[in-house]
């Protein structure tokens, strides 16, 4: 059933959250530090990854910890927390971020992602990257990332888009559109190209914003 929200006067329907899958904790702790040593060739041992990586740190503590109450509805709890975690290896995850299996963060520093963002399994981004929001409705404001995207350092991904499967997002890039799935997308604004290199047209004009949105330069916006 849809959820209203009120806002301002106005009533807005957001669709529910699909179950989120659980994953036994050995399991996924295997998984995560396979993944950073598969990705990451500066690894010289298992007990490096787990002791020395702060992006799997991170994420262990959003699963284990911040995502949970989120959902359980201990909200204050899991922003203090998140707070903390930000403080420890500077990166920001929102307790309410839904994130799939073995997603790897390198380096770090930097990273934020918002409370809306989805990111499937097998994604990795390096440090300075924002998945942020383009909104100030409580509404999908942050971009779903799907499985197996590669996200460069520096990149934002802005707004309620979605990054096709497999798609790779370059350094310095600003994505506020689509990204077709195994496309590659490099500039500012980005631009799509195929592997092949060939150019995707232009997305069409978006809907212009309503009242209740903000013109403003998407890039401020994290």
């Amino acid at each position: 059933m849809l959820r209203a929200i009120r806002r301002r006067g106005a009533v807005e329907q957001i669709p529910p959250s699909a179950p989120e899958e659980r994953v036994p904790w050995r399991l996924r702790l295997t998984e995560d530090v396979d993944a950073a040593i598969a990705r990451d060739p500066a690894v010289h041992s298992r007990v490096e990854v787990v002791l020395g990586y702060p992006g799997l740190h991170t994420i262990w503590l959003h699963h284990a910890v911040t995502h949970p109450l989120w959902l359980r509805g201990h909200r204050l709890s899991a922003r203090l927390i998140s707070q903390w975690m930000r403080g420890r290896t500077g990166i920001e995850i929102h307790p309410g971020a839904r994130i799939g299996r073995r997603f790897f963060i390198d380096h770090g520093n930097g990273v934020v992602i918002g409370e809306t963002a989805e990111i499937g399994d097998d994604v990795m981004i390096y440090h300075d990257v924002t998945l942020g929001g383009r909104s100030l409705a409580k509404v999908k404001r942050h971009p779903t990332i799907e499985d197996g995207v590669v996200i460069g350092a520096g990149a934002r991904v802005l707004g309620p888009i979605t990054v096709g499967t497999g798609a790779q997002i370059g350094a310095n890039a600003v994505v506020v559109r689509d990204v077709p799935a195994g496309a590659v997308v490099v500039g500012v604004p980005g631009k799509a190209r195929m592997p092949g290199g060939e150019a995707l047209p232009d997305a069409p004009t978006p809907t212009p914003p309503t009242p209740d949105d903000v013109l403003v330069d998407p890039a401020i916006w994290i």
